[in-house]
This record gives C-alpha cells, sequence and structure tokens, in this order.
C-alpha cells in the first residue's frame, strides 16, 4: 500500500480529536466510560483531547496522509516515574467531572505500564470507522516498529479488545499476562513488543 506519514503538528489538533472521536465512538473502553452515547458524543472529544494534548507536547503524532488515521506515540524511559501522573485526573476534570470513570481508566492502565525499560508507547491509534479494515493503521504502527526495530527500542501498548489484541498479535506483540479489569467493564490488554531482526 505504501502511505505516507506527516507529524502533527499544534494546528494538526483538532483534525487529529475528530479522527479519534470517529474511530473510538463504539470503542467497548469509550462506551464504559460514557454508557450513555449521547452524552459520549458531548463529552468525548474533550475526553480524547487530554490524550492529543500529551502527545502533541511529550511525544509525536503520525498522521495518514488521507487523514483516515492517527497513531499517538510517547517514549517511555526506563525507571518508575517519579511523581504521579496528572494525566488521569485531568482527564476527568477536562471531560466529565462527575464521572469518575473518566480518571480511573487512566489510574488503572498507568498502574500496570511496565518501566523496567525504555520503550515506545502507542498511547492510542484511530482509524476513521468508513477506511478500517484496509491496513492503513497496520501501516502507520508500522512505521514506528521499524524505527524500534533499528535502535532495538520495544514497543507496548494497551489493546482495549480481543479484535484489536488480535491484529497487534500479528505485529509482533505478546499479551503480558494479566488484563486491565474495569469495574463492569471490557478488559485491556497489556502487550509489549520486542524489538525484531529485519
Amino acid at each position: 500500500m505504501g502511505i505516507r506519514i506527516q507529524q502533527a503538528e499544534q494546528r494538526d489538533r483538532e483534525l487529529v480529536v475528530s479522527v479519534m472521536e470517529e474511530a473510538f465512538h463504539d470503542d467497548p473502553v469509550s462506551s464504559w466510560v460514557f454508557p450513555d452515547e449521547a452524552h459520549r458524543r458531548a463529552v468525548h472529544g474533550r475526553f480524547l483531547g487530554v490524550f492529543v494534548d500529551v502527545a502533541l507536547a511529550e511525544g509525536r503524532i503520525d498522521i495518514a496522509e488521507d487523514e483516515a488515521a492517527v497513531a499517538l506515540w510517547l517514549q517511555v524511559p526506563a525507571g518508575a516515574p517519579e511523581e504521579e501522573d496528572p494525566t488521569p485526573a485531568l482527564m476527568r476534570q477536562t471531560a466529565d467531572p462527575d464521572n469518575e470513570r473518566c480518571e480511573l481508566v487512566g489510574r488503572l492502565t498507568g498502574a500496570i505500564h511496565p518501566h523496567d525499560r525504555a520503550h515506545a508507547y502507542l498511547l492510542m491509534i484511530g482509524v476513521r470507522p468508513d477506511r478500517q479494515g484496509e491496513g492503513i493503521g497496520v501501516e502507520l504502527i508500522g512505521a514506528e516498529l521499524e524505527r524500534c526495530d533499528r535502535e532495538g527500542l520495544p514497543a507496548y501498548l494497551e489493546a482495549s479488545s480481543a479484535r484489536s489484541r488480535v491484529l497487534y498479535e500479528r505485529l509482533g506483540f505478546r499479551f503480558l499476562g494479566r488484563a486491565v479489569d474495569l469495574p463492569g467493564g471490557p478488559p485491556m490488554y497489556p502487550m509489549w513488543r520486542e524489538p525484531q531482526a529485519r
């Protein structure tokens, strides 16, 4: 296929949020955080905007040339963080202050995130629903995984569904064995990928 990828800048923020909103509207985790669909539609962009802002400030966002997909990456150093991550509280405060699930999902994924080795963290990837199944997401991820392989760097992510877990396994990720259990919600699957010889 061979898609061209560009790196997002601050001016691309609303585009990235829009792609993420479309891609994650029916996602099991998003549906758990915001069970009421009308409410989800109203606040989901603010919730996802926090992830976009973090990636713009501290990482990188890749955009497929036709704006059908985006991938949010962070570079995580080895060693436990010295202070508590403010992002989960910000997710709640920004999107839906009365909804503890906004914060809980971030706290639970943060608690299980490995910190013993430096790695590339695929915070989120979203493909517009009308373009899913075309391999765009695989190519978007693949570009970063090639870099990881060249540099001997592992990669990490949390799959938000059994379907996405299978996709990531095809890319060399392996389930770490302990799911993130959202109370009364779907499991999330922490996955790790060792660098591969090319």
